[in-house]
């Protein structure tokens, strides 16, 4: 292929990518939005870890004496 020949494909992409080049917008995109309140969770958790060993305790007990 020609020197000419090359030129012309070479030009067209040129034109192209700067078309989608100049396409884009430059604005940042808009700030998020702030989180939901957090809610605690560590409220009863010792209670419920407690009561939860007991029942696990008093099952393998039952489970044992049978």
């Amino acid at each position: 292929m020609k020197i000419q020949n090359k030129k012309i494909p070479a030009s067209i992409l040129f034109v192209l990518i700067s078309c989608v080049c100049v396409a884009q917008d430059g604005a940042p995109p808009p700030p998020m939005p702030p989180p939901p309140p957090g809610l605690p969770i560590d409220g009863f958790t010792t209670l419920a870890l407690v009561v939860g060993a007991y029942i696990g305790i008093k099952k393998t007990l039952q489970r044992s004496k049978n």
